[in-house]
Order: structure tokens, then C-alpha cells, then sequence
């Protein structure tokens, strides 16, 4: 049974015009039945080796009726949305009650029950819609089981994405008009229901809407994870949903201001589906239908919302209300897409655009150099001895000094590089003052890469896909990349080899970007490195390598709209090695005619930012003469001044 467009654009007509309402808690509606163990049994599992009381989800298959009877309460209270009772109708999930096995055929039943309410309920102006919801999971893919061994995971991505695609693939044969991906705790188990509910769509040549909400630990404004709901949305907006919200947690009055922090920030559409107040000392939900109702009209007098409706402790009385109160209410205006680049740890990144201008007054975004085995021996001889503290250590200082992402690279012939990057990363997220920044996840092997995305609940930049492999393989990249909810970095190089002068940067960001467009990749997402290499070599022709990036960087921005121009500046003064003070200063006059070039991203030594002003104004002349091949002796003199 599949879905098709017509109710999809239904949807989006109703959404348009008014408030929809989502209806209530199905766990609360299922105690009013009081049913034994015998009707969580039926016939079919009456010889269960476990107790089933208390799984709801099997009473798609074992009593029907009663679900099909809540679905019809929800609806005459006038819900437009219910969701399947499949809160946990996934194998992981299903296994505390040796159900794993179950997990497709009760989604499906869910999603068939829910459509034929549905179905009785339909008038010709109005249709209801089945929202087919995929549950949190009791297990965590970011969250360390044991305080004492946080590299260890109790679940990994690849579990959890099977189990959600066996969930989600019943649900669409059920007949659901929406993925639902509620109650989230773990962005990273979010991503990973996304993952499937992607691979879904492509297999099956087919698009239904996805809303996703989250569930805060506490009145703070916080996942159980960490993330603020800001983050929340950056690290799930790369599936475009339909809309993002959030749900469970708290009170419709104390979950207000966070819902009004992700309406600022949001470019889809906006739900709230509160618990009826806080439970009381007996775990009971005592606020009722009509203040319950009040506090969520103050927010569809806000236009904060889109749809609205109820999680633990509503009923069918507590969603008549709700729909009484909103009645007539205007729906939140979606903002225009603003092109910014945004990022996210624990906390959210958002990146200014490169621009050219006549003085670089755009702030710089620094990556943090100190992770990377290749670019920092005193780390890699850390990670061989297997010092993980202490490289921590390093890390946390670049962000102290002022990095606002850091980059991780385990790429050496002498460790697993593959191996050490998901047990550092691991360690590193579990460290809540390197946690809240992003990552650059930076390798030369694509399964280095992809296995540390997966490990990764924010939304970090992969490190580096290119054309050197050809069309083929650099567009399975960057699809692979996409899904996990990653930006990009493109490295200038193609089939031939390196992109050295300006005319071949300029052609190989132009073909790459071209097929990313052509993937419908936001360009807001794609950082181009032009590749800087060593300069004042001995070589004329090396003399030309940061004139060239520089020039580059311009036509770049101008020829491929919202991209990004990163730099990883180390390699630049290679020949000068050994003398760092007179490195770092040519850093510095680098950064800052790229800067007006329109570089926005840097992975630099810290110690060059903001030392272009204090530099000696002779060296600084001779410095820039070089980069810019201003005259012909320009690396002889600066040589002399570094003898």
C-alpha cells in the first residue's frame, strides 16, 4: 500500500491555511482498557517465555479493536493527524519482550489500523492523515552506558538504522502519510532513523513528509544528549523535513520558550505536542483540558506554530480543547532560506559567507589544527601510545585559544586510523567542553570518514571528497555524506592530478560544484579548498602558489553562489620549516589578503591569528611581496631576513 502525492499536497493545502492538530497520548488512552497479560497475549504469543503486559505496540496484532478505538476517539475530537501505535515497534526495542522478529508486521498493522480510521473520518474538504511514528529506542548510539568507559557505546548507528528501517519500511506498506521521528533524546539515533528513512526513499522511488520532535531533559532547554534544541535542528535539517518540533518534556507554559528559540531559527514548519503539565509524585498528569488548552493558544497567538496537539497525560477531552481554543489561528510563516552555513556540536555554529571585500572585516571561522595526527607530532605520538588525556588535552586548549571547530585526523601508516578516530571521537563527545563545538573529520580514506560521521550526532564537515576518482565514486561520496547530515569539503583535485594553477582550481571547483547541484547539495554546505602549497621553494614555478589561491578564492565565490573557501595553511610556508615565529607571520599576511579574497574558514596555527597589525611593518612588506610575487627577488629577500 503506497503513498501517493495527492495526499501529500493535500496536506501541505491544510497546513497552509490553519493550525493542524496532532492528537494525543496513546499510552494514557491505552490504561483507561485495563487489559491483562492475557490480552497483550491473545492466541498467538499466549506462549511467550516473557511478559508482554505494558507492550502496546502488539496490540496492533493481539487487539486491534482497542487501537482502532483510540485512533476514532482522537479523531471525532477533531485531529487532522494521528499517529501509529509504533512507539517502539523496532527490533531493538521489541527485544525486551523477545519481539524483534515482529517489529515490520506490527508497524504495517499500526499504519493499517490508523489508515482505516482514518478513512471513516474523511469529509470531501477536510482529510486526515496517518503520521507513522518511529520511537526513540531504550538504547543510546552517543551516550556511553558506562561513566567509566566513555569510548564504549551500548548500540551502534548501523544497528539502529536497520532496526528504523524495518520500522519505517511497515509503516510506508501500511499506509502512512508522514514519518514521524518523536520523543528524540539522541540526535545521532535521530540521524540514523533518518539514514533509513532516506534509503527508503530512494529504493522505492518515493517521498512522504518527515516531521521530527525532540524531547528536553529539563526546563534548561536541553537534550538528555546535550544539544540545544538550535543544535537539535541543525543536526537533522539535511533530510529537509516538513517539520522539526518538540514534544513530551515538559508543560505547555514551561516548554513555550524553547519552542520560540526553534521557531527563530527553522525553516520548515513548527509542531508542539506537550505532556497535559508535569507529573505528579504518583507519575499522573493532572492539568486539564481547558488550561492545558489556554497555554498552547498563547502559542498560535505567537504564530509559533504549525501543528500542535498532545504527549503523556492528554486525552481525546484535552485535544477537543486544543481544538476549540485554535480555532481560526493563523500558522507560523516558514522563512525564506537565508543561505547561511550552520553547524553544530552540543551547540550551534553559524559560519558568515566569504565575501570579497576591500578590508576582511568578516570574522574568520578557525578550525583547530591540534587533532591532526599528520599536522602535529606531539599528538600522533599521543594516539601511539595510546595517551588519550593528554591528546584531549590538546584539543581543549585549541578551543580555549579560540578555535570554534576542530579538526580530527588520524590519518599515519603506523596506527588504524579507522579504529583510533571512533574511539577518539567517542572520548572527545563525551568531554562537554570539546563536545559543543563542531568537527572537521578530516581523512584521506573515505571509510575513515564515514565511519566517524556515524559516530557524530551534531553536524560536522567531512574532509574531503574529490574528482580525483572520478564522477562516479565523488557523487556515491557525497550522497553518503548528505545522509549522514554533513557538510563538505572538496578538495581541487580531479583525474589529473592536483589543481595547482588558478585556471585549473577555477575549472575543478566549477565541475565539482556543478555535479553537487546537480545532487540538489546545499551550497551553503560545501567548503572548496583550492589546496595551498609551499611557496619561496627555489622553484619559480611554485612562486605563484598563494597569488593563485588567492585569485582562485575570488573567482570561486563569484562562479559557485553561497560556497565556502577553506584553507588548511600549514603547507604554505614549508620551506621556511624550523622557524616558526617567521611562519607564523607569514600566516598572518596570508590569512589577511585571503581574507579579503574571501576566505571564511582557516585550520591554522592559533598563535598567527591576529598578528598581522603587530608585525614589524618591513617584514611584513617583504612577506606580502612574496605571497603576491610583487617583484621577481621577493623569496630571496625574505630568505635573507629569515637567515
Amino acid at each position: 500500500m503506497m503513498n501517493n502525492n495527492k495526499n501529500t499536497e493535500l496536506l501541505d493545502a491544510q497546513a497552509a491555511e490553519r493550525v493542524l492538530i496532532l492528537d494525543g497520548a496513546m499510552g494514557t488512552m491505552v490504561q483507561r482498557y485495563n487489559l491483562t497479560e492475557d490480552d497483550y497475549c491473545g492466541a498467538e504469543f499466549k506462549n511467550q517465555d516473557r511478559r508482554l503486559a505494558g507492550c502496546n505496540d502488539l496490540l496492533c496484532l493481539t487487539k486491534p479493536d482497542v487501537i482502532f478505538d483510540i485512533h476514532t476517539q482522537y479523531l471525532k475530537a477533531g485531529a487532522d493527524i494521528i499517529e501509529t501505535c509504533s512507539f517502539n515497534a523496532n527490533a531493538i526495542s521489541l527485544s525486551d519482550y523477545g519481539l524483534s522478529s515482529e517489529a515490520y508486521r506490527i508497524s504495517k498493522e499500526a499504519a493499517v489500523i490508523a489508515h482505516n480510521a482514518c478513512n471513516q473520518f474523511m469529509q470531501n474538504e477536510r482529510q486526515r492523515f496517518v503520521a507513522g511514528v518511529l520511537g526513540p529506542l531504550g538504547k543510546s548510539a552517543s551516550i556511553a552506558p558506562d561513566i567509566d568507559k566513555p569510548h564504549e557505546r551500548s548500540v551502534t548507528f548501523d544497528e539502529v538504522e536497520a532496526a528504523y528501517y524495518d520500522n519505517a519500511r511497515g509503516l510506508l506498506d501500511g499506509g502512512a502519510d508522514i514519518f514521524l521521528i518523536e520523543t528524540v533524546f539522541d540526535t545521532l539515533n535521530a540521524k540514523a532513523a533518518i539514514a533509513a528513512v532516506l534509503r527508503i526513499f530512494e529504493e522505492r522511488q518515493c517521498k512522504i513528509p518527515i516531521m521530527i520532535s525532540a524531547a528536553l531533559s529539563d526546563a534548561a532547554g536541553r537534550l538528555l544528549l546535550g544539544q540545544t534544541v538550535e543544535a537539535f535542528y541543525i543536526s537533522v535539517m539535511h533530510c529537509k523535513p516538513w517539520s522539526v518540533g518538540l514534544n513530551c518534556s515538559l508543560g505547555a507554559e514551561l516548554l513555550k520558550p524553547h519552542i520560540r528559540a526553534l521557531s527563530k531559527i527553522a525553516k520548515c514548519k513548527i509542531s508542539a505536542h506537550p505532556n497535559a503539565g508535569l507529573p505528579d509524585e504518583t507519575g499522573k498528569y493532572n492539568e486539564t483540558p481547558e488550561l492545558m488548552a489556554d497555554h498552547i493558544k498563547k502559542y498560535t497567538d505567537e504564530r509559533l506554530v504549525n501543528i500542535v496537539g498532545g504527549c503523556c497525560g492528554s486525552t481525546p477531552d484535552h485535544i477537543a480543547q486544543i481544538v476549540k481554543c485554535t480555532k481560526g489561528a493563523a500558522p507560523r510563516n516558514i522563512p525564506a532560506d537565508d543561505h547561511k552555513t550552520y553547524l553544530s556540536g552540543f551547540e550551534a555554529l553559524t559560519i558568515p559567507h566569504g565575501a570579497v571585500c576591500d578590508v576582511p572585516q568578516h570574522k574568520l571561522t578557525i578550525v583547530g589544527e591540534r587533532g591532526n595526527a599528520p599536522g602535529s607530532a606531539v599528538f600522533l605520538e599521543l594516539i601511539k601510545t595510546k595517551q588519550y588525556e593528554k591528546a584531549l588535552r590538546l584539543v581543549r586548549k585549541n578551543i580555549e585559544d579560540g578555535a570554534v571547530i576542530v579538526d580530527i585526523c588520524m590519518d599515519d601508516g603506523l596506527i588504524d586510523a579507522q579504529k583510533e578516530i571512533v574511539h577518539f571521537v567517542h572520548l572527545a563527545l563525551s568531554d562537554p567542553d570539546i563536545a559543543r563545538v563542531p568537527f572537521v573529520i578530516d581523512s584521506s580514506r573515505f571509510n575513515v570518514i564515514e565511519a566517524a560521521l556515524k559516530c557524530i550526532a551534531g553536524k560536522v564537515i567531512a574532509n574531503s571528497i574529490s574528482l580525483k576518482e572520478g564522477e562516479t565514486e565523488f557523487i556515491r561520496r557525497a550522497r553518503v555524506i548528505r545522509n549522514l547530515g554533513a557538510a563538505i569539503m572538496v578538495m581541487l583535485f580531479d583525474e589529473e592530478g592536483q589543481a595547482e594553477t588558478y585556471q585549473r582550481k577555477v575549472e575543478v571547483a566549477k565541475r565539482s560544484y556543478k555535479l553537487l547541484m546537480k545532487e540538489h547539495f546545499p551550497p551553503e554546505d560545501i567548503f572548496f579548498d583550492p589546496n595551498i602549497l609551499a611557496v619561496a621553494t627555489g622553484m619559480p614555478e611554485h612562486n605563484l602558489y598563494a597569488l593563485d589561491f588567492i585569485r582562485a578564492t575570488t573567482t570561486i565565490l563569484q562562479e559557485c553562489p553561497f560556497v565556502h573557501i577553506s584553507a588548511g595553511v600549514s603547507n604554505l610556508s614549508f620551506s621556511f620549516r624550523g622557524n616558526w615565529n617567521l611562519r607564523n607571520a607569514i600566516h598572518a599576511v596570508f590569512l589577511y589578503h585571503a581574507q579579503k579574497a574571501g576566505l571564511s574558514t582557516a585550520i591554522v596555527n592559533i598563535a598567527a591569528i591576529g598578528l598581522y597589525e603587530k608585525l614589524d611593518p618591513v617584514l611584513r612588506e617583504a612577506i606580502a611581496d612574496m605571497l603576491l610575487c610583487r617583484t621577481k627577488d621577493a623569496a630571496e629577500l625574505l630568505l635573507a631576513i629569515a637567515d
